[in-house]
């Protein structure tokens, strides 16, 4: 959640943070975090910032009712809310409890919270996911902001398909909200596929990245040498590029009420190999065979990432630079 400071005219808070590099700005910030151990474990780790600057509260379930009505409730008022908090992972026991009711309920919570608790707030920016856009039963021929995933509660179900379903019913239940209940602020949601970059080292351990990064690991520990798996999704985004996009969202007027499709291409795991190769000669080792054959269909659809271009003003990062410098900070914490 986010603050204007005195002075200025707008406050921001986001009200998860995760263990990726952010951009600083010139808000004053509040984060929610789980554990009061997180919390100073970040503060610690930003000791120049003044306590005005940057704080916390704790909200340890999402998903609970009434979750977010303290942690809105602020003096100086909140301007702005960056929502990120949504769980993705492959450790499913329950779709609905593990996945559904997270990011559903974590969603309607903080926009019911805002409205009821928080009337200063002007924007509201959701971190969705091209995981809400995808339909992989039939890809369009071009994927922009119109599509929506065609996802059923049903096939939610399939431990598969929660990932993807749970951001797609997630954000739909967030443009519902701002329709029916018509509250004194505006949403724009920022839909990025796999989201890769450098990682914040006093968050993450090699064991505990985030999911797109595992992959990056997985090739420094030579798991590609004797096969490259499938790439899966062949889109890929910087995470710095990502956390830009919701500082653009919040600053700039004209993206309320958008979805931005925040991507910079396409990619394939054979491609990342290639490209550590190059910047990282001395995990030669660790690596499969330069001939060794690309997944990349030759027939993939088209991408349309123009609105994130020129309402947000996004120059995105180059895939080698993006390889280089995650290759780089997982070496740091003992890759």
């Amino acid at each position: 959640m986010i603050r204007t400071p005195v002075g200025k005219t707008s406050r921001c808070a986001p009200t998860s943070t995760k263990g990726r590099e952010r951009k600083k700005n010139c808000f004053d910030t509040v984060f929610t975090v789980r554990s009061d151990d997180k919390g100073k474990r970040i503060l610690e780790n930003h000791p120049d910032v003044p306590k005005e600057k940057l704080s916390y509260v704790i909200v340890k379930d999402v998903a609970q009712d009434g979750a977010f009505d303290e942690a809105v409730k602020s003096n100086p008022p909140f301007d702005y809310v960056l929502h990120t908090a949504s769980p993705f992972h492959f450790n499913v026991q329950d779709p609905v409890k593990d996945f559904l009711d997270p990011a559903i309920k974590g969603t309607t919570g903080i926009l019911k919270a805002i409205k009821a608790y928080a009337p200063t707030v002007k924007r509201v920016v959701i971190t969705s996911s091209f995981a809400a856009i995808v339909n992989p039963k039939q890809h369009p021929k071009v994927y922009s902001e119109k599509e929506w995933n065609p996802v059923t509660w049903e096939e939610a179900l399939d431990h598969a398909n929660v990932y993807r379903a749970s951001k797609t019913f997630a954000e739909k239940a967030a443009w519902d909200f701002v329709e029916k209940e018509k509250p004194n602020f505006d949403i724009a949601t920022i839909n990025p596929p796999l989201v890769f970059g450098p990682i914040v080292h006093y968050l993450n351990s090699l064991e505990a990245i985030n999911t797109s990064n595992q992959r990056m690991r997985n090739i420094i520990q030579g798991h590609f040498k004797e096969q490259i798996p499938p790439t899966g999704t062949f889109l890929y985004v910087d995470v710095r590029d990502v956390a830009l996009a919701h500082v653009r969202a919040i600053e700039v007027p004209e993206a309320g009420g958008k979805r931005f499709f925040v991507t910079a291409g396409f990619f394939s795991n054979k491609e990342i190999v290639d490209a550590v190769r190059k910047s990282h000669s001395e995990l030669e080792s660790k690596l499969p065979a330069k001939d060794t054959q690309s997944d990349f269909p030759s027939d993939i659809y088209e991408i349309d990432n123009s609105r994130s271009k020129e309402i947000l003003g996004i120059k995105y990062r180059s895939f080698t630079e993006t390889v280089a410098d995650t290759i780089s900070s997982l070496q740091e914490v003992g890759a």
